[in-house]
């Protein structure tokens, strides 16, 4: 008994669209889902307008050197979630803060940034109103001291848990 062998099956035009179709339509798509997380994330934006950043930006450095003349120091802590700060002067004793705004920046993603206020507590540090959040932070404390500007602080934490890392 003879059989009929089986024809090969021919590649035609229809064969190479769909491979086609489909292959550039696979690196469209996942093109354009990397451009919606990238698109929601992380702007890029470091400041709003970067020459008037650079104008300031020798008035910032002669306001740091004037803050680092007084020899002050601070210090600070994170109890039951909540952000102790306080002020020394080079001799060591406290100085009085009335009160300060720390903002905590996200280093990669500017939507988690978030800002709280610091309050006087009975130990004359200053406490945060809120609790505080997980992640890693660039943190800016500005307190108001009375100085003619704030004294500015500026340090990176990771805080896990409610607990300083």
């Amino acid at each position: 008994m003879k059989t009929a062998a089986a024809r090969p099956r021919e590649f035609t035009g229809r064969h190479m669209l769909a491979i086609l179709v489909a292959f550039f339509g696979t690196i469209i798509a996942v093109n354009m889902v990397m451009f919606s997380f990238a698109k929601s994330s992380w702007s890029g934006l470091v400041v709003e307008n970067s020459y008037v950043a650079s104008q300031q930006f020798n008035e910032g450095l002669a306001a740091a050197r004037k803050q680092e003349a007084l020899g002050w120091t601070m210090d600070f802590d994170i109890a039951g979630g909540h952000f102790s700060y306080r002020l020394a002067s080079a001799d060591g004793k406290p100085v009085p803060a009335r009160s300060a705004t720390v903002v905590f920046r996200h280093p990669a993603y500017q939507g988690a940034n978030w800002t709280t206020t610091l309050t006087p507590a009975d130990n004359g540090d200053l406490i945060s109103v809120d609790k505080l959040r997980d992640g890693i932070w660039d943190v800016e404390i500005n307190a108001e001291a009375g100085l003619e500007t704030p004294y500015r602080s500026t340090l990176r934490i990771t805080i896990e848990n409610g607990v300083l890392q």
